[in-house]
């Protein structure tokens, strides 16, 4: 037996490893550095350092959705937390499972200029929060923490004392604990009759898939053609249906004419895994005069934006099936609403029409339709916040769910390009494409697009520039005031791509997307491409 000691730093990391962890994201500090060396140099763990402690949690956040497997960031202690608030409430808020491993003020030190109540600090963010206890308790306080993200589908941060690190810790026992997930059918019942008669007699019913059904793409689809129903999602179910023909894309107020027209006609939504958030429900006036079946797993789904109908606490996949099998078993005729519908026509949008713009800028629109053909089809999309995002969640295609990102949860601005990084470690494969506004680069993208060259991602950043703010922009001109104040000469994109060691093209007109588009296709790493923007001819955000 070795006499050698194994300290707590070690122990964090080695069990960090042992939950499959590959990739943990982080800021080194004098609380967390020693962990960090032993998850690299001992446990063969690849560590990647961002540029800002926030952009850490975000990194992880992405990476947790984009790859099914948790998310870890590590960052030291005080300011370093503060500095993640935002990046907690984000993923309190998208209900994204992630890890954050956070050193703490030495209990010895209540006089270290970072010492603060770091409990309260995640308390307001609406993560969760882990203390870590002895040293003894190591291995589970840690596997508490990851547990405790699973179940409770949100980030928890372990709170490690910084005087802890160089203890020696017990002999080491791996601890994992499993989350008993067990998808449980409706039973038969009153619940279930009701919902089941509410869907047999619908003469034109839809089938809306959120983001807590993505799993059950298949048995849907079934229901959807034994129905004769279209298939909807919501925004964060974007590209489940794809390949379907009569698939109208998003649900609600990015729905396109002919979806809302079907929409209007429709006299049942059957939604799975969704809340109905007044987004898709566009204030709850697409669902006027129509019948509500919801079906949602998480009891506290039901009713949180919208009062169903009808309401099932279970699994949407094995649901859909069942609800197939006694349709089947009732003899109940499909509804024939799909034959009334123009299939390609739920997911057209409106082309964007030549029109004047100011002189050195670039009709927004048109720039969107031209970079939805060109740009790599099997990628990962991620927007930033902004007066833009919309119009691009409507006409960029994404292949599937997991691969889109949104990341205004919180509704805050400069948060997308460190998620697009962490994506890129999830599907290292896969190419990146990531658009921002101004503002929201110069807040929060700037900060890491050279994080992106030192590690050499395959990442593609569209800063769609109108010189404003848009939000701020359109409400002065709704008062009929200066929008001024709004309005910024900021520095060009292209050239800080460029001096950031990436590559810099800038758009100021139609033709000069044939450089953009020359750019995609010979990248040889990030790129980063500038569409100087008319804030006259950004349309306002579908909300």
């Amino acid at each position: 037996m070795s006499d050698e000691k194994t300290y707590v730093h070690q122990s964090i990391a080695r069990a960090v490893r042992d939950h499959e962890v590959e990739v943990v994201f982080g800021l080194m500090g004098d609380a967390n550095l020693f962990m960090v060396d032993h998850y690299v140099r001992g446990c063969g763990g690849e560590f990647v350092p961002a540029a800002h402690e926030g952009s850490s949690v975000l990194m992880a956040l992405a990476y947790s959705h984009v790859k099914g497997r948790m998310g870890v960031a590590t960052i030291t202690h005080g300011p370093a937390l503060t500095n993640c608030v935002t990046a907690l409430a984000e993923g309190a808020r998208a209900q994204v499972p992630m890890v954050l491993l956070a050193g703490d003020t030495a209990v010895s030190d209540p006089q270290n200029l970072q010492n603060i109540d770091q409990r309260e600090v995640v308390k307001v963010t609406g993560a969760g929060f882990e203390q870590m206890r002895t040293a003894e308790t190591t291995t589970r306080d840690v596997a508490r923490a990851f547990y405790r993200a699973r179940v409770e589908r949100r980030p928890i941060v372990l709170n490690m004392p910084a005087d802890f690190m160089w203890e020696e810790a017990a002999p080491y026992e791996k601890v994992l604990h499993h989350v008993f997930r067990t998808p449980s059918i409706v039973p038969e019942g009153e619940a279930f009759d009701n919902a089941l008669g509410m869907i047999a007699s619908a003469k034109r019913p839809v089938v809306l898939a959120g983001g807590g059904a993505t799993h059950a793409r298949d048995a849907l689809i079934k229901l959807a053609d034994r129905m004769e129903a279209p298939l909807a999602t919501t925004l964060k179910a974007k590209g489940l249906f794809n390949d379907q023909p009569f698939n109208m894309d998003i649900f609600g107020t990015l729905s396109t004419p002919a979806a809302y027209e079907t929409i209007d006609k429709a006299d049942c939504i059957i939604g799975f895994g969704t809340s109905l958030h007044h987004f898709t429900t566009d204030q709850g006036k697409l669902l006027k005069g129509k019948r509500v079946v919801l079906v949602n797993d998480a009891p506290s789904e039901i009713g949180r934006n919208f009062h169903p109908d009808a309401a099932l606490i279970a699994d949407a996949g094995l649901t859909a099936d069942n609800i197939v099998y006694w349709l089947d078993e009732a003899e109940i005729p499909p509804s024939g609403f799909t034959g009334e519908l123009d299939g390609p026509r739920l997911t057209e949008h409106p082309l964007g029409r030549k029109g004047d713009v100011a002189e050195g800028c670039v009709p927004f629109v048109r720039a969107l339709d031209r970079l939805e053909d060109v740009l790599p089809t099997e990628r990962v999309l991620s927007t930033d916040g902004g007066r833009f995002m919309t119009e691009v969640w409507c006409r960029i295609s994404v292949p599937h769910p997991r691969r889109f990102l949104v990341n205004v949860n919180f509704g805050s601005i400069g948060l997308g390009l460190q998620e697009a990084i962490g994506a890129g470690f999830a599907e290292p494969d896969k190419p990146v494409v990531h658009f921002t506004g101004d503002g929201g680069f110069m807040m929060g993208g700037v900060n890491e697009f050279n994080t992106a060259v030192r590690l050499n991602r395959d990442l593609i950043v569209i800063v769609c520039n109108d010189s404003a703010y848009g939000a701020e922009h359109i409400q002065f001109i709704d008062k009929k005031m200066d929008p001024g104040l709004s309005m910024f000469e900021w520095p060009s994109f292209a050239d800080l791509g460029t001096a950031l060691g990436g590559q810099g093209i800038k758009v100021t007109c139609e033709a000069d997307l044939d450089h953009a588009v020359a750019a995609i296709e010979n990248r040889k790493g990030p790129l980063l491409i500038e569409l100087s923007l008319d804030p006259e001819d950004v349309p306002r955000m579908r909300a």
